[in-house]
């Protein structure tokens, strides 16, 4: 999954929102330097990675994809994911999603200074153009895929995933309400077991 739900799944600790959204701005094991519930962000943000790639459902979904971006595939099923997550939005959380974005990127002023420098780079963009709102249209995520493959010099091809996305939208949908379901459990308890 993306931002989005990496950032729903953390919790209301917006520290751990941090570590959870910047993850993968962070390579190897050495985040002993960060806030601990920064750590604990990191940490959930890998669990889910993992939990996420092995998932039956999830696998099922890059199949329809692995033919057109071969290893792209998860990344924008990720995408994807966001996607129903943030169209879905009011059947998982209260606050309406502009708001909640927002939020947290007022989290991510109010906390500059412990953000990796990747992260910094990148939540210009990301403000700028609200990504977390963007995500619930099919036109705003067209408009991210498009970005994305930019970043990889167009080799990735997803500027045209929004075809796939459209192509298969029921089935897509459907696999995700029972991914997330599943996926809400995993992190009960993986918070758990991380004090979070």
């Amino acid at each position: 999954m993306n931002f989005l739900a990496h950032i729903y799944l953390s919790g209301d600790n917006d520290l751990v929102k941090i570590g959870n959204f910047m993850a993968d701005a962070i390579q190897g094991n050495k985040i002993d330097h960060f806030p601990p519930n920064v750590q604990k962000g990191i940490l959930l943000h890998r669990a889910i990675d993992s939990h996420t790639d092995a998932h039956p459902i999830f696998r099922q979904g890059t199949k329809r994809l692995h033919k057109h971006y071969h290893h792209y595939s998860g990344v924008i099923m990720d995408m994807f994911y966001d996607h129903l997550l943030a169209k879905n939005w009011n059947r998982y959380c209260n606050m309406p999603l502009p708001q909640y974005a927002a939020a947290f990127y007022k989290s991510l002023d109010d906390n500059y200074d412990i953000l990796a420098p990747r992260t910094q780079r990148m939540m210009v963009h990301l403000k700028k153009e609200d990504w977390l709102s963007k995500y619930a249209t099919i036109e705003g995520i067209s408009f991210i895929l498009m970005q994305m493959d930019y970043r990889t010099k167009h080799k990735s091809g997803m500027t045209n995933a929004g075809v796939q996305l459209q192509e298969y939208y029921t089935e897509y949908e459907q696999e995700f309400f029972a991914f997330f379901e599943d996926m809400q459990k995993f992190v009960t308890d993986k918070k758990t077991e991380l004090g979070i």
